[in-house]
């Protein structure tokens, strides 16, 4: 494992902090994780990366998934036989106006913090999504990812920031896949190939000493 680098440049990117991961009541993709303590450690090390991101100004970009009825978002040019494109539809979830696509309490926006829009696709720079436009708006080149599935959306939003150029790390800790082997696969064999990963304590421990830094070189030069 790495640790965090103390990079101006960087941003906390939260992938599908909704209800249809983390309410149990509404949320039927809950349901599915067999690791409990996984998901649980995930929005424990993922609160401690976010406040860490806000109490510092590191940018945090939240990207849920959101489809219209029918999700014909995920139609694509081929018929949708396969995947998540025909899984998806079949289930009926991640449908506007559905309680399970709300951001779970303890993960919603901030005033001032981005929202991508117009993803469709397990990566988060997939579809019509923004996030590549926001990212380079705010001059970000470090993404911090956490956010659910390890194996699915956190894995391809790896792999394409990857080939997007950006620099990218998983803070593992804030992320859950359905299984222990699943994350355990990812962390094991995915992610030395298209970036590093981290754990929350290493990302809010580099912000603070980022923030430190600033402060000397501040006093340094005023002097």
């Amino acid at each position: 494992m790495t640790h965090a680098s103390a990079r101006p440049n960087a941003a906390l990117v939260l992938i599908e902090f909704q209800r249809e991961w983390l309410d149990p009541e509404h949320g039927r993709l809950n349901h599915l994780v067999e690791d409990r303590d996984l998901l649980d450690a995930a929005v424990r090390g993922a609160a401690v990366a976010l406040a860490a991101a806000r109490a510092h100004g590191v940018p945090v970009v939240h990207v849920p998934l959101v489809l219209t009825p029918g999700a014909p978002e995920l139609a694509g040019w081929t018929p949708a036989r396969l995947g998540l494109r025909a899984a998806i539809p079949k289930a009926g979830t991640w449908i506007e106006g559905d309680p399970g696509t709300e951001f779970a309490a303890a993960f919603r926006p901030a005033p001032g913090e981005m929202v991508v829009r117009g993803r469709a696709g397990a990566s988060a720079f997939a579809g019509f999504s923004d996030l590549d436009l926001i990212l380079r708006r705010l001059g970000v080149t470090d993404l911090y990812l956490g956010g659910f599935a390890t194996h699915v959306c956190v894995e391809s939003t790896l792999r394409e920031a990857h080939d997007r150029g950006y620099t990218a790390h998983v803070i593992h800790d804030a992320c859950a896949a359905f299984t222990r082997a699943q994350q355990d696969h990812v962390r094991e064999h995915v992610i030395h190939h298209f970036g590093a990963e981290t754990d929350a304590a290493s990302f809010a421990a580099a912000l603070e000493a980022a923030q430190q830094f600033l402060a000397i070189d501040r006093l340094e030069a005023g002097a």
